[in-house]
């Protein structure tokens, strides 16, 4: 048996510093930089551990606008975010739909910077007969080999599956900027699509980068908050959703159709979605289990 920590990080929003710019003043209730130590000192007493974001990052505050509009994102500079990013340890992310709000090139040269993937499995360049086959703007999905270290001291191989998804109102939402250069699937289809061709590359589990928010319980084709379904899904063993800028588990959930408020799980999956800003930062504990050449969750927190 082995201990996996995630850490996640979601809607930071350009939130580098503990400061407000609306406010023009300091603050100590967000922003990486206090986040950081949150993830420091779990890193520090875990031993085995991966931290991913959640999207939304390069758009929601004046230094997002400054840097777009004034001093812009030419090919080679750094995002200070993307640098903050890099500096907690971040290892793979998504994108949110606020990463569409200036324009392809921007993004494209803001996740230049990235140390680490960025993944998402429903934005399209050009559509295929079925998702499986789109060529997707990022890679749908990313695997990560690791090694975990059990409680005997023994280290095994885990590989781990990341895919990531956004709100296909994106198209909407940035239609300036994206008709006629990307389209957007529908998340529940694009993951009943693509899980299974990630199953198939050996991975002992799937995390999903759900930069969507906790709606109905019921798939409808196109929905905003599609994390409930997308839970449901065969394949995906830990969802991570976003977007709505509130805490899983939390009092916004109680009494929800398809979650379990108490013991933190989305359509049975564990789950946790850290606020906005960098005010949380959420964590999953798995206690996992090898049998013959793979990993089986057995609990979590």
């Amino acid at each position: 048996q082995a201990h996996l920590r995630i850490m996640e990080t979601t809607d930071l929003h350009v939130h580098v510093w503990p400061y407000d710019y609306y406010a023009d003043e300091a603050t100590d209730t967000l922003g990486v930089a206090r986040t950081a130590a949150l993830i420091e000192a779990v890193r520090a007493e875990a031993g085995n551990s991966i931290l991913l974001d959640n999207g939304d990052f390069i758009q929601g505050n004046p230094m997002g606008d400054y840097i777009a509009y004034e001093r812009g994102m030419a090919e080679g500079q750094a995002h200070p975010i993307v640098t903050a990013m890099n500096q907690i340890g971040v290892e793979a992310g998504t994108l949110g739909n606020h990463e569409f709000n200036y324009g392809l090139d921007f993004l494209k040269n803001s996740l230049a910077g990235a140390g680490f993937p960025l993944v998402c499995a429903n934005i399209a360049v050009t559509e295929g007969a079925s998702p499986a086959e789109d060529e997707t703007l990022l890679p749908p999905y990313i695997v990560l080999d690791r090694e975990l270290v059990d409680g005997a001291g023994e280290t095994h191989p885990i590989r781990l599956g990341i895919i990531g998804f956004v709100p296909p109102q994106v198209m909407q939402w940035d239609r300036k900027h994206l008709e006629g250069n990307v389209s957007a699937r529908d998340i529940v289809v694009a993951a009943n699509a693509w899980v299974p061709k990630l199953r198939d590359e050996g991975v002992d589990l799937v995390i999903a980068l759900c930069h969507s928010g906790i709606g109905a319980a019921t798939h409808s084709e196109g929905m905003e908050n599609a994390a409930i379904p997308l839970a449901a899904v065969e394949g995906i063993d830990v969802i991570l959703p976003g977007h709505a800028h509130l805490v899983f588990p939390g009092p916004d959930f109680d009494g929800v159709e398809g979650v379990d408020n108490q013991v933190g799980t989305i359509s049975g999956k564990p789950a946790v979605m850290a606020g906005f800003w960098g005010s949380h930062m959420g964590l999953i504990d798995l206690l996992l289990e090898r049998q013959g050449d793979g990993w089986t969750i057995v609990s979590h927190q």
